[in-house]
């Protein structure tokens, strides 16, 4: 499986879904611009020791991470503005799982892209959204189960 953040800002978030990706055996895909640089000392501090295991792809732009994709990709989508739960989604082995950004999540014209493979996780209504490398760890580990893929 497939872990691919938009844009992402917070360093410490993607070394923590590094390190994930490490344990699950999926590959991180990040699409640029990032909020930082992938060789900073605060993502190789979240990713500890993991990172230079990590199966890492970067993307210079959505339109490339797009155009770089199989044909008749699983992309399935993660956002507080879906009704259906992320247990319903149609996991495969090589889904690509995508996250927006954490201030602002995915731009409008990509929700109307995938606008039939938008996922939520359930949340308090106290709450806005879960923190991004929580919400990408239990899609992940959801979609492993799903499959059969869990890793020993």
């Amino acid at each position: 499986m497939n872990i691919v953040l938009y844009q992402p800002e917070i360093p410490w978030n993607t070394g923590a879904i590094g390190r994930t990706c490490v344990a699950a055996g999926a590959t991180l895909h990040l699409i640029k611009p990032l909020g930082f640089r992938v060789e900073s000392r605060e993502i190789r501090r979240a990713g500890l020791d993991y990172w230079p295991k990590l199966r890492l792809v970067l993307h210079e732009s959505l339109d490339v991470f797009l155009a770089s994709l199989p044909p008749k990709a699983s992309v399935l989508v993660f956002t507080t503005k879906s009704r259906t739960s992320f247990r319903a989604a149609p996991y495969r082995d090589d889904s690509y799982l995508l996250f927006g950004r954490e201030s602002s999540g995915l731009p409008e014209d990509v929700m109307e892209r995938f606008s039939g493979s938008l996922y939520r996780i359930p949340a308090s209504p106290e709450v806005r959204s879960l923190n991004l490398s929580t919400a990408a760890a239990l899609a992940l580990y959801e979609g492993l189960r799903q499959v059969g893929l869990d890793p020993q």
